[in-house]
């Protein structure tokens, strides 16, 4: 069980650092003024939330080799296809977060002879973080729960270590009660991760606005 839960907990770190990079750079890209990255971004988006993870964990790990002959790990796999799946819904986070902050910061960064990429990094991003750090935290629970999925491609992870503990034991009340303890616990800290993190980015701030 625990080498099952070591693997169900490095997957989750591995696709929540893909999510985050995914999202930022997505949810930037929907609003860029080139229209080459803006549809890239689109497509990328529109595809992994539009698909079921599980038709995309087979696509990648049993059909991407065959079309192209390159194939990945099945623990990278799951990485980057969950992360690129919970990314996708990332994006729209991050683009409603951008929205969410006043146009009039904007028109005050430009006064100040701020560039677009200064007015980004020091007005924009600052507030957008703390709008977005709640949903993208639900977004990373999902994630967790998610991790189940890739003993559909042959990763042994916490669920599949269960079925076969279930297997041999017949323990099913035991070992599936477990299961949902251990899983409720990895959310938990995940759920506390993300308030002090809130927490951090609220200090200094009033209302969404620089103090």
């Amino acid at each position: 069980m625990l080498q099952g839960l070591w693997v169900t907990i490095l997957i989750t770190l591995g696709g929540i650092a893909v999510a985050l990079v995914s999202s930022l750079l997505a949810g930037l890209g929907r609003d860029s003024r080139d229209p080459i990255v803006r549809w890239t971004a689109t497509i990328y988006v529109e595809t992994f939330r539009g698909a079921s993870a599980i038709v995309l964990l087979y696509w990648f790990y049993f059909a991407m080799p065959g079309l192209i002959g390159v194939s990945m790990p099945a623990m990278v796999a799951g990485i980057v296809i969950l992360g690129l799946n919970i990314g996708a819904y990332g994006a729209e986070v991050v683009r409603a977060a951008i929205h969410s902050v006043p146009v009039g910061q904007r028109i005050a960064a430009q006064a100040l002879n701020l560039t677009p990429w200064q007015t980004m990094r020091y007005i924009v991003l600052p507030q957008a973080a703390l709008a977005a750090t709640p949903p993208l935290g639900n977004l990373m629970i999902e994630l967790l729960k998610s991790t189940a999925l890739v003993s559909m491609i042959t990763v042994v992870d916490l669920t599949q270590m269960g079925m076969f503990l279930r297997t041999e034991t017949h323990r099913s009340l035991a070992i599936f009660s477990m299961l949902l303890l251990i899983y409720f616990v990895l959310s938990q800290c995940i759920a506390a991760a993300v308030r002090q993190i809130e927490h951090r980015l609220a200090r200094g701030q009033d209302y969404g606005g620089a103090r």
